[in-house]
């Protein structure tokens, strides 16, 4: 894959990704739309260990300097940035049956932004610093690994409660696969990056299994590369000792702190 240095496309969506939990949002959503409706989309992987979202080109799409961000070539060239604004702005002008979204009128809509707004400001920041204080920090701050990856947990209680009686975060009856499903699909798949089981919570295990049933999901969890862990596929070998060594900090981390499980 060469190194992007500007936008390729000139006409359909163009993803501007990586392999991230934020950016799968957009992958997966756009495999279902090509697979529903045939919209077609050119993708161009962002490594983001290089710095590439910090470049000029890039930031001219999203300021912020990003991944996942989206041209809309077809709208003008419209920029899109941030993973759940992408998912309102595709679904609201390329899902015309609403088979992954809800009409605006229709109370599952405001449902749907509700738990994508629990997603984008709790799940995703939260789960992303459990990631940096057990995995990625300098030095092991028993106060930031407990904290993080308690309170990670204490989101993830809540999700189970919600999927305990449904197929589906939102929707009538048991409810139906959307947006609201998808933004979450990239942080629950990586759950066991922070130490946590996924067995801990049966109804998230079940949905994940249920939505990664998906051919566009699976497909939307390659672009442009797939994960490297799945909550689903049980750690072997290094990865595994490594996971289990983390836990024992982690947890002598919550026993110092006094760290109790509750949820909500």
């Amino acid at each position: 894959m060469s190194r992007p240095t500007g936008l390729i496309a000139s006409k359909g969506i163009e993803l501007l990704t990586w392999s991230t939990p934020n950016g799968y949002k957009a992958s997966i959503l756009l495999e279902e739309l090509k697979e529903a409706y045939g919209l077609q989309y050119t993708t161009q992987g962002i490594r983001i260990g290089q710095n590439i979202q910090k470049e000029p080109w890039f930031t001219a799409v999203n300021p912020n300097g990003r991944i996942p961000a989206i041209v809309d070539h077809d709208n003008g060239s419209l920029a899109v940035f941030e993973g759940n604004a992408i998912l309102s702005y595709l679904t609201r002008r390329y899902d015309t049956e609403r088979r992954f979204s809800f009409a605006p009128d229709d109370d599952d809509y405001t449902r749907a932004e509700s738990w994508i707004g629990w997603q984008h400001g709790g799940v995703g920041p939260i789960q992303g610093q459990a990631n940096h204080f057990v995995r990625f920090a300098s030095e092991k701050i028993p106060y930031g690994m407990q904290r993080y990856v308690g309170e990670t947990e204490r989101l993830y209680g809540i999700l189970d409660s919600r999927l305990k009686d449904r197929d589906y975060i939102v929707g009538p009856g048991k409810g139906k696969y959307s947006i609201a499903d998808i933004a979450l699909l990239g942080w629950v798949n990586g759950i066991n990056f922070t130490t946590i089981s996924i067995d801990q919570f049966p109804s998230v295990k079940s949905w994940l299994a249920r939505c990664w049933e998906r051919p566009a999901v699976q497909r939307g969890f390659t672009v442009p590369n797939p994960p490297s862990i799945s909550s689903l596929k049980p750690q072997e070998g290094e990865a595994a000792e490594k996971t289990r060594e983390l836990k024992k900090l982690v947890d002598q981390a919550k026993e110092q702190y006094g760290y109790k499980y509750t949820s909500p």
